[in-house]
């Protein structure tokens, strides 16, 4: 017998009397006339859950379509497990990895082959996974405990699920089944294959690219957008983990529990330290060739531009050049004077909410030989001051220029492009969760920023992540179309970065409150964090690029 009892609904603002044991789907069916089609899965308490979840106590419900960032990735790990469904079908014994987000889709390989995918092997997956989403077979949710879950993955071949297991501590692990075949994910998927409509599978570099819908039009799936640059430094990384034998979080965490760290540290900022002397090599070339005057950094937030900036410097002075850095955000215009966004608040991802003919007017006179009255925005008045600080280029100085928009050609307009070495900066991670879970750039920069914002600027998570959707919808406005304008690509991230900043995002993340609207993100960080074993942010040298976010660094920021 069940007991009546009532949830209430956010999508339209109402208790709802429900039987104990309903599922989320159940409900979702009452209501669908108010509340309109596409629902993909569901927040309840806060917490993303699939449709299939049942309901026994009083809840807090949203339901969420493919407009939200939750539906979005339920889409999208369905999606995963589909082509996985495919492969497995098709090709028994080869092994999908699902790598990061680029060129619009998500890069997939045949794990461990040389071989390229082949045209015809693509259309015969592409042709499986379009049957097996008419057959619309349900994604069943399991728990099960973790010695039988790893039961489970070591007879599918899943070694990297395995070894993920394997370090974990929870007694009870999650799981999906569609048909026969068992895999994990990191968020809920859909009830069932039918309702992954859109989607497409292209031939991308050796391997597939897979592309979801358009957030914009989800009617249509993404186009591929040609990222030659990008996908060579991502792919530059790929090749280093294999050579370190660190491709997941398995992987690193077996490291870490056999004390491996400080030879894997080591080589991971000796790689960084080799790409900053690479970039500062090129600049000195072109400098001696009369180019190379303005080096410009750019990235998205929290993409550690500011300390590439140094480490580049110190590079540069080895190459007998005269580093001189000037930071784009003292080029603010007056608060008031400011661009707004959609909503109404400040938008200082705008390239607008520089002082562009200023910034223009003191590059040409600094390349002249000027001496130029340099300018401090003061971020409590919101307005500029000049506190008699003044700069003039000597012989063999290099000007740096760190910030947003870099690689934006309205920035420098004045300037001639032979002047100029551009550098994009982002923090790629590559390593996986494991073959069929990544770890998404935007998240790696959101933590990263949450661990600094709290350091440096007294803001909570909570409020980071509540600002994080508009600064990623300024970053895909104002950074990420001319990434590709860049002469050099840096990949920032670290190899070990999660399991060093672990423990102080963790920390904060806990501090969001459960019933506030980012507890839901802050969850979702926290389950991704507990993927990794901690590492001591004592393994890590006062240079580090992450010491930007974590504290301990020699640079004076």
């Amino acid at each position: 017998m069940t007991d009546e009892l009532k949830i209430y609904c956010k999508n339209s603002n109402e208790y709802i009397d429900i039987d104990g044991g309903d599922t989320l789907l159940d409900v979702y069916e009452t209501l669908k006339s108010r509340i309109g089609d596409g629902v993909l899965c569901a927040r309840v308490n806060n917490k993303a859950r699939d449709l299939r979840y049942r309901v026994f106590q009083p809840k807090h419900v949203e339901f969420l379509g493919i407009d939200s960032d939750d539906g979005f990735r339920a889409y999208v790990n369905s999606l995963c497990m589909i082509l996985y469904k495919a492969i497995n079908d098709l090709y028994p014994g080869k092994r999908l990895m699902v790598n990061q987000s680029i060129s619009g889709g998500y890069y997939c390989t045949f794990k461990h082959e040389k071989t390229p995918i082949t045209a015809a092997n693509i259309k015969a997956i592409k042709n499986r996974m379009q049957e097996i989403v008419a057959e619309d077979i349900p994604f069943v949710h399991r728990e099960r405990l973790t010695t039988d879950v790893i039961d489970m993955m070591d007879k599918q071949g899943l070694r990297d699920k395995v070894r993920l297991l394997k370090t974990s501590k929870e007694m009870y692990s999650e799981y999906y089944k569609l048909g026969d075949l068992a895999d994990s994910y990191d968020s809920p998927l859909v009830p069932s294959t039918g309702y992954i409509k859109v989607f497409n599978l292209v031939s991308y570099n050796d391997g597939m690219l897979l592309l979801a819908p358009d957030r914009n039009d989800p009617s249509q799936p993404a186009k591929q957008v040609e990222m030659k640059k990008m996908m060579k430094a991502y792919s530059d990384y790929i090749d280093f983990n294999v050579i370190v034998k660190v491709g997941d979080a398995g992987e690193l965490n077996n490291v870490i529990i056999n004390h491996q760290v400080p030879m894997l540290v080591n080589v991971a900022e000796a790689l960084h330290n080799k790409m900053f002397a690479r970039m500062a090599e090129e600049i000195a070339k072109r400098y001696r060739k009369g180019g190379a005057r303005v080096v410009l950094i750019a990235g998205p937030s929290s993409s550690g531009k500011t300390t590439s900036s140094k480490r580049l410097s110190i590079q540069l002075i080895t190459n007998y050049l005269k580093p001189k850095l000037i930071s784009l955000d003292n080029y603010f215009v007056p608060r008031v004077d400011t661009p707004l966004d959609e909503n109404g608040e400040y938008d200082y991802e705008s390239i607008y909410a520089l002082d562009l003919d200023l910034l223009n007017k003191d590059l040409n006179a600094l390349l002249n030989g000027e001496e130029v009255p340099m300018p401090t925005y003061n971020f409590t008045t919101g307005e500029r001051e000049f506190r008699g600080e003044t700069l003039k280029l000597e012989e063999n100085s290099v000007l740096i220029l760190e910030g947003l928009h870099g690689l934006n050609p309205e920035l420098t307009a004045q300037i001639p492009d032979e002047k100029k070495y551009r550098v994009f900066v982002s923090a790629m991670s590559t390593l996986n969760i494991d073959d069929h879970n990544w770890v998404s750039t935007a998240d790696n920069r959101l933590i990263r920023r949450i661990v600094r914002d709290s350091k440096y600027r007294s803001i909570f998570a909570q409020e980071t992540i509540a600002r994080w959707p508009s600064v990623r919808r300024g970053e895909v406005k104002w950074i990420e179309p001319f990434q590709e304008n860049a002469d050099a690509m840096f990949n920032s991230s670290l190899i070990f970065e999660l399991a060093a900043i672990k423990d102080q995002a963790m920390a904060l993340l806990r501090q969001v409150p459960v019933n506030a609207p980012e507890y839901g993100e802050a969850y979702r960080l926290m389950k991704l964090l507990q993927n990794f074993e901690s590492l001591s942010e004592y393994e890590l040298p006062t240079t580090s690029l992450l010491r930007e976010f974590l504290g301990g660094s020699s640079f004076h920021y």
